[in-house]
């Protein structure tokens, strides 16, 4: 963040409706690009003083005694202001814009796009769910925010005591939500009451942690004072609102939520599901297309898992035993079900159930103390760590860690999170592992999920797209799902790469991980838009993978209460793979899976369409022979301008060139094995607001020389060429 945006938000400079977030430079002589990136600067300024608690997580805490506003006032004016920026971008020539600067229009139009398509929905007025809502947000104010200060501690107090007047505009939003008819199904709360029972019950005391060793820095008298106003008044005001707002989810809101699971039984449902699955896949896949995709993928997969059963020792350990009556071989329970025949006997439905009733059941499978389960994962992580440089050339610079899930949240939670940090705000990544109920915390899906959650999954890509240069800050935090999602998955894959899944059991928790993400793609548009019943969904689940029937039924009632998403993993997977199987395809020996990596994740968070593109682009600058050549179509006749290009060889090896053009001339060089090269301008008599293009490998560049004496190009990991000016 610069310093100039620091400072304007310190100064209070704050947007309100249209008319401040359209007020902006629209002279038309502007160059579009600068038009452009102040508008990515205004917006970014806007969501800072919009989300306090963005803010503060990336290090900038001028607005840390404010929260969130949750009034309906506020929600409506967050829309009017988006509108406002869609319009000051549409009326920014594209056309004018460089190639770098017209994937920041489009990127920049998708998320703008998505957010007033999407607010048409009224989804905002069910803002409580088994994963989402003040009972979950409020508990953990205290982490990954600073403590350091008298003012850090004051400013925390303040943000607590504002919260009861935030669950108080939440609770209008989901009364006007009961009215319209637009609430979550009923199924997805019903672990809603025990989250508020086992925050009252102790779990909100997580909140003075901070007060329990305070900095020496502050004096003795404020160290009083600050516990003084938390005992006293921050912690009683936030625990009374948090009782008022469990008492009214409980005992009004629940009762009264639709009984429907399908996202088509929403106002608008059909169009609904299909803007959520348009805005998760990035693609236009309908719900009956992704259905099929997932089947298919469920038997490719299922036939794997098959050959990793057979090389398991369970064949070999129970092949003898028959079931008859209540046991097998004498002092050893039977571990497969109700079958009454060896294995070897039974048909691959058979043997599959088989061995899925065995994971479920043997305790070798599972930990029996949460800090062991910790530790495994913690240690899988650093393996992982040593194999990273093997496959990628760029390494993110922020550290992670690995913790467990608050014991509050933990009993409706998934099995692991992540949760991003940020150097800025002197915070590292979190891996968030379930401890609860150990039993249905399986040790074979421990590498799968470390490889997901940690490296090279979600905090290596997020960490490498926070790390970014050269690209507006609004990417540097945009999350695609297909992309995020998708490249956690293939990351998963990445174990087969790192030798993590020599052991049989390893393997088929790899292959669990990714027949669960297949069947996301069966049972959430079977269950919101091709009328399954839940108890449909579940079945297929617990038929299809080695879940315990916990997660399935957690993992369910999310797929139910978050339409759409589910369906983003394997989509994006589906197509990083796709184009790494081009790529290999068509570059053979020259293909290198560390450069293809630093392209999948050196752009940030992409539509999967545009992804495809810059792996297509990659390709082409290898393949083809590259070349330079400028097209100067601005100068006004008889003008002539000298040009002269010096290019840095990857082999050493510099050249250089010049010539004497007038308008329409071209002039080139070859550049074969040239990483970098330098276009000197100071003979080039071109009036500020004249152009010229300059054409690179198939790559238009459209240039506006001012005030400066010559342009450098850096060949991109990807292929492409950025440049700056000097």
């Amino acid at each position: 963040m610069s310093k100039r945006n620091v400072s304007r938000i310190a100064a209070g400079v704050f947007f309100s409706c249209c008319g401040a977030v359209l007020a902006g430079n629209t002279d038309g002589a502007a160059d579009a690009g600068e038009q452009l990136h102040q508008l990515f600067e205004d917006r970014f300024d806007w969501r800072l003083q919009e989300s306090p608690g963005f803010a503060m997580s990336l290090g900038d805490y001028s607005s840390a005694d404010r929260i969130s506003d949750t009034s309906l006032a506020a929600v409506e004016r967050r829309h009017k202001d988006t509108i406002g920026f869609l319009i000051r971008l549409h009326a920014i020539s594209k056309t004018d814009l460089s190639e770098d600067d017209r994937l920041n229009y489009e990127l920049f139009e998708l998320r703008l796009t998505n957010s007033v398509t999407g607010h048409g929905f009224r989804t905002w007025l069910a803002p409580v769910g088994g994963r989402s809502g003040p009972q979950q947000s409020i508990p953990q104010m205290h982490e990954r925010v600073r403590f350091k200060t008298a003012d850090d501690y004051a400013n925390f107090c303040t943000r607590l005591e504002k919260q009861p007047e935030s669950t108080r505009n939440i609770i209008k939003l989901m009364k006007l939500g009961l009215k319209e008819g637009r609430t979550p199904p009923r199924v997805t709360l019903k672990g809603v009451p025990g989250q508020f029972e086992r925050l009252l019950d102790g779990g909100l005391r997580a909140l003075a942690e901070p007060f329990e060793d305070m900095p020496e820095a502050i004096s003795a008298d404020q160290q009083k004072e600050l516990r003084a106003r938390f005992e006293l008044k921050s912690y009683p005001a936030v625990y009374a609102a948090l009782k008022k707002f469990g008492e009214f989810v409980t005992e009004e809101y629940i009762p009264k939520c639709r009984e429907d699971i399908a996202a088509i039984s929403w106002p608008d449902g059909e169009a609904y599901y299909a803007q959520r699955l348009k805005v998760f896949t990035t693609t236009d896949l309908t719900a009956t297309q992704i259905h099929a995709i997932g089947l298919s993928e469920v038997a490719r997969i299922k036939a794997e898992m098959m050959d990793v059963i057979r090389e398991s020792d369970f064949m070999q350990k129970y092949a003898s035993l028959v079931k008859v009556g209540g046991g097998g071989r004498e002092g050893m329970p039977v571990p497969y079900g109700p079958y009454r025949m060896p294995l070897d006997k039974l048909t691959p439905e058979q043997l599959f159930k088989a061995f899925i009733h065995y994971l479920r059941t043997d305790p070798r499978f599972y930990y029996t103390e949460e800090e062991d389960l910790l530790r495994g994962y913690r240690d899988i992580c650093k393996r992982i760590d040593a194999e990273l440089p093997k496959l990628f050339k760029t390494l993110p610079r922020q550290p992670y860690g690995v913790r467990k899930i608050p014991d509050f949240m933990a009993p409706s939670q998934t099995t692991a999170y992540y949760s991003r940090g940020d150097i800025r705000n002197a915070q590292p990544g979190y891996f968030y592992a379930n401890t609860y109920a150990l039993d249905q915390r399986p040790k074979y899906e421990m590498i799968a999920l470390a490889l997901h959650e940690a490296v090279p999954g979600h905090h290596f890509q997020i960490a490498i797209a926070q790390e970014l240069k050269d690209v507006p800050e609004f990417r540097k935090h945009s999350w695609i799902t297909s992309y995020g999602e998708g490249w956690a998955l293939y990351a998963e894959r990445l174990g087969l790469e790192m030798n993590f899944y020599e052991d049989p059991y390893d393997n088929f928790g790899r292959l669990l991980y990714e027949m669960w993400r297949a069947c996301r793609l069966v049972v959430d548009p079977g269950m919101h838009a091709l009328g399954w019943s839940r108890e449909q969904a579940v079945q297929f689940m617990l038929d299809n993978t080695a879940l315990s029937e916990l997660n399935v039924n957690t993992e369910i009632d999310r797929y139910i209460a978050w339409p759409g998403q589910a369906t983003a993993y394997k989509i994006g997977e589906l197509k990083i793979r796709e184009l790494r199987g081009i790529a290999e395809d068509r570059l053979g020996e020259r293909f290198d899976v560390r450069e293809f990596h630093d392209v999948i994740l050196g752009a940030g968070s992409l539509p999967l369409s545009v992804l495809e593109g810059r792996i297509f682009r990659w390709i082409e600058s290898i393949i083809r022979p590259p070349e330079v050549y400028v097209s100067i179509d601005s100068l006004t006749d008889p003008q002539t301008a000298w040009l002269r290009i010096m290019a840095q060889s990857t082999t050493g090896k510099d050249s250089s060139a010049s010539a004497r053009y007038q308008r329409g001339n071209e002039f080139s060089i070859d550049t074969s094995n040239v990483s970098a090269f330098m276009l000197d301008l100071r003979e080039l008599d071109v009036r500020p607001k004249k152009r010229f293009i300059l054409h690179i490998d198939g790559q238009d560049m459209l240039l506006f020389p001012k005030n400066f004496n010559s342009i450098e190009f850096v060949r991109t990991p990807e292929g492409t060429w950025k440049y700056r000016k000097k």
